[in-house]
């Protein structure tokens, strides 16, 4: 397995001795080269999963395992990617496409060759001299993509990547980040609230409680095109899987 929970719960200390569960005895596992999509409801620690993936936190309890090893500190296996694109203003596209692996000592060749591939792969060519601020958003996220798929890792964790992009943006975007990601083969955990981008993005979709967090279903979307997801979002299935976790959701919400 790519990646794996076991029994995991995570605990913080808050002021005045309180302590906080934010997941309690989470366990799936991803397989190499799937994308699963993570839901549940504001505060149930969807970021706290893809965080100690990362190796961020480490579990209060349980162990998260990454390509066969224990999880114990920040994992250069594994690219992360937030909202915001976090791209260096002062720096060209490709100089930020390199950051993360001239950081790591590669030799400025080989780093400027893997841009140039990653920057064509994500459909930026000719724009490499360019700064962020002449890039449209959705391109900002493309650029960021890039930057992570340089890295070469085995995990791409993306925490609501698509959220701040408007509607048509958004859609291409995903058809965009869908189509490249597929193509390198690597493992994907996304985290959004946006039941139907999960159900067109994934293989699997991991629904989770209200806080703290557990897994109340795994459910597969056994649906064609994964790498198109404009396809999907035709497919009349996309509806029905988009509602029966809203109504796993609502039943929660009803029960706590």
């Amino acid at each position: 397995m790519a990646l794996e929970f076991k029994g995991v719960t995570k605990t913080f200390d808050l002021p005045g001795g309180n302590v906080l569960t934010a997941v309690k005895d989470i366990t799936f596992a991803v397989k190499e080269g799937e994308f699963v999509s993570v839901v549940g409801p504001s505060g149930c620690g969807k970021s706290t999963i893809l965080s100690m993936t990362a190796g961020l936190y480490q579990p209060t309890s349980g162990t998260v395992t990454v390509s066969g090893e224990v999880v114990t500190k920040p994992n250069p296996h594994v690219g992360f990617m937030l909202q915001k694109d976090l791209l260096l203003p002062w720096r060209t596209i490709i100089k930020n496409v390199e950051f993360g692996l001239e950081s790591r000592g590669v030799a400025k060749a080989e780093r400027r060759e893997r841009a140039l591939f990653e920057l064509e792969r994500c459909h930026l060519k000719g724009f490499e001299s360019h700064y962020p601020h002449q890039l449209s958003g959705g391109m900002r996220q493309r650029a960021a993509l890039a930057r992570t798929l340089a890295i070469d890792p085995d995990i791409i964790l993306l925490d609501e990547p698509f959220s701040a992009l408007d509607a048509q943006t958004k859609l291409l975007i995903q058809n965009s980040f869908a189509e490249t990601i597929q193509d390198a083969g690597i493992t994907t955990l996304l985290i959004t609230h946006d039941l139907s981008e999960a159900v067109i993005m994934s293989d699997r979709v991991l629904v989770l409680s209200e806080r703290p967090g557990t897994v109340m279903c795994e459910m597969p979307i056994d649906l064609p095109d994964r790498a198109h997801p404009l396809k999907r979002r035709q497919m009349p299935e996309v509806h029905q899987h988009a509602a029966e976790i809203f109504s796993l959701l609502r039943l929660d919400q009803r029960a706590a």
